[in-house]
């Protein structure tokens, strides 16, 4: 059955049709004007995820399952089950991203829910924008357990992206390059980390996370705890895109 769901997955990254970018400003921005998966807004009931920070507040996330169902079906389980409840963000770097989802709160712990490692594979259509979600791996994709990240990152530089070998430039959705210019992330790690969300609302309270005062480790000095990780159903009503002022929280 794991290897039938793979085999969607990888159907439906190679055949989802992209379009064309829009190149719209830096200020209004919204989710539907992005050709990458990872700003396509869910549907109306569609179940998401809410990650409460304490002295911070709600983050929601829209998840892929469509693309990577045994990434999304493991953070759903825990979070279910209150794996993630009360744990800390153990690494922090500013203008790259925030990590947690580990019990022992030092980046050595954590399983899946499945118990041990799982391989929670690649979509070649979410790439590691700003909010993207992320699971944290000891080199490869086969080594996914609890431990996630999410992405701030900064714009990068166009020789960044040309000093990138030709293997990781086969990970690269049509237009990528382009966001990458305007908006930032972390391009580097497409194709070596399973990206499968994506925050729809809340950014702002990543990106002040990852403006925290850490120590030599990375580790914030003042720890930040995730109070609960739950699903709901997805209200749009109650979504403030979180594009729209970007520059606000970059």
């Amino acid at each position: 059955m794991c290897k039938l769901f793979r085999f969607i997955a990888l159907v439906l990254s190679v055949s989802l049709a992209l379009t064309a970018f829009s190149g719209c400003g830096r200020k209004k921005i919204q989710l539907q004007n992005f050709p990458i998966e990872n700003y396509t807004p869910p549907e109306q009931g569609d179940e998401i995820i809410v990650m409460d920070i304490e002295d911070y507040g709600e983050v929601r996330i829209r998840l892929f399952p469509e693309l990577l169902p045994e990434a999304c079906e493991n953070f759903i389980t825990l979070a279910e089950q209150g794996y993630y409840d009360e744990l800390i963000f153990h690494r922090v770097i500013e203008n790259f991203m925030i990590q947690g989802g580990d019990p022992k709160g030092d980046g050595t712990g954590g399983e899946s829910c499945w118990g041990g490692f799982f391989d929670g594979g690649v979509s070649r259509n979410l790439i590691h924008v700003p909010g993207a979600l992320a699971y944290a791996n000891g080199g490869s994709t086969s080594t996914d357990g609890s431990q996630f990240y999410i992405v701030t990152g900064e714009p990068v530089t166009q020789a960044m992206l040309d000093g990138f070998t030709e293997n990781e430039q086969m990970y690269f959705p049509p237009d990528a390059e382009e966001l990458y210019l305007q908006y930032g992330g972390a391009p580097f790690l497409d194709g070596k980390y399973t990206v499968f969300g994506q925050v729809i609302d809340g950014l702002d309270i990543i990106f002040e996370i990852s403006k925290t005062e850490t120590d030599e480790n990375d580790k914030p000095k003042n720890a930040v705890h995730i109070k609960s990780v739950r699903t709901e159903a997805y209200n749009n009503s109650e979504i403030r895109w979180y594009l729209s002022d970007y520059d606000s929280v970059s």
